[in-house]
Parts: C-alpha cells; structure tokens; sequence
C-alpha cells in the first residue's frame, strides 16, 4: 500500500513498525497521552524511582519467647534478614513486642537493635527500668522500636533485638499480650 500525505495532515498507509526508530520522541507526544495499561511491565525500573518511594518490604513474626538471666546481651528471636537493592537505600525497622521482667526489687532490663554485628539502637543495660518494685513482682510492657538505618549495602543483612538481664532478674521478650506474636517490618526506601 502506498503512503499517502491527505490534505488534512493525516497520514495513511503506514503499517506498524513503518516508521524508522528515533522518528517519534518524547517530545512528539501529547502530555498524557501513554496511559499505564500502555506501558511494558518493565518500563519503569526501580532505580528510575525518585527518593522515598518504598522499594521493597520485609516481615514477618516474631516466634517463641526468648528469655534471659544473663548479666550480657543476649540475642531473641526477633531477628529478620532484608538484601537492600541499592548502597545508598534506608532501611525503616520497625519491631514491635512485650517485654516482660521479673525476680528483683529492682527491675532493669536492657532492650537494643542490632544491624548484623553493630548496635545501631539503644545500648544502655537500663533502656527498660521499672523502679521500686517489691520482689517477684512481674511486669508485661509493650515496646516499639522505630529506626531509619543507612547500611550502605547491597548484601543480605540481619536486623535483630537483643535483650539484657540485670543481676538476679529474668526478663523476657514476649508477644504482645503474651496471645499473639509480636511483629517486625523491614522498608527499603530510594536513598
């Protein structure tokens, strides 16, 4: 078939694939004018993303009860691995869980994130301290712990809790309630 310029500006005769690659540029569409159902599936990469937008989410539960009497930090069962997909991502950790403690007048328990092997939150052995409380007495309190991390990695990495007991104390990371898991979630977000 022939290609035919009418006298309208139209053009006909062209079939798919017709025109040379480059002929048709950004430019040459109208402003709105390629809907999403329009796009391939991989037309947007999620490098192309702009800073902030979610790129990926991790979660998951937290399993049995962890409990402790020891005088060092000890690692629970709050532990969940995210692979950042970019070095200069962030990474959003939010944990949520009960601490229960028990066994000494005075009751000081130490709660900390740790990222792989570096403590990125807390630290002090007296993060939880419930004060002039008579012996045996057992508290339950919950605890969320919201953190922005910048690990600089694209390698599988660990975010995870670790616990403390102070001398002659139990302490005890539970679920919320002690009826239902407590929970973690793990955001990369574009850096």
């Amino acid at each position: 078939m022939a290609i035919v310029i009418n006298g309208s500006g139209t053009v006909t005769g062209i079939s798919v694939g017709g025109l040379p690659d480059g002929i048709v540029d950004d430019g040459t569409l109208a402003t709105d004018s390629v809907t999403a159902a329009k796009l391939k599936d991989d037309a947007i990469a999620t490098g192309d993303l702009p800073a902030g937008s979610v790129l990926q989410v991790v979660s998951a539960d937290i399993g049995a009860y962890t409990s402790s009497t020891a005088q060092e930090w000890v690692e629970t069962n709050a532990t969940i691995d995210i692979t950042p997909q970019f070095s200069n991502s962030k990474i959003i950790c939010m944990f949520n869980f009960g601490i229960s403690m028990w066994g000494g007048a005075r009751l000081y328990g130490g709660v900390r994130l740790v990222r792989d092997d570096s403590v990125i939150g807390g630290g002090s052995t007296e993060v939880i301290n419930f004060r002039d409380l008579y012996d045996d007495y057992e508290m339950l309190m919950p605890v969320a712990i919201n953190f922005v991390d910048s690990p600089a990695v694209t390698s599988s990495t660990t975010y995870k809790i670790q616990i403390y007991a102070y001398s002659g104390l139990t302490i005890q990371l539970v679920g919320q309630g002690n009826t239902r898991p407590g929970h973690m979630i793990l955001m990369e977000i574009a850096g």
